[in-house]
């Protein structure tokens, strides 16, 4: 039967360990990427701008048709 003590607590406890694991590992995983491979860097970050803004065009367009 489930309790709501110490097996939530330690739930919890993992998924916030995991999270952090996962937050260092992309930190570290971004800080090579660009160390190693500075112009394929570039290109991805390039990449992702181009799709915000994209998307802000988008909306723009949408929200101008609406009136």
């Amino acid at each position: 039967m489930y309790t709501s003590g110490a097996v939530g607590e330690w739930w919890l406890e993992a998924a916030v360990q995991v999270k952090k694991v996962l937050k260092y590992g992309a930190i570290a995983f971004a800080a090579f990427f660009l160390l190693k491979r500075p112009d394929d860097a570039a290109g991805a970050v390039r990449g992702a701008l181009d799709s915000v803004f994209d998307a802000a065009d988008s909306l723009a367009q949408f929200v101008s048709h609406l009136s």
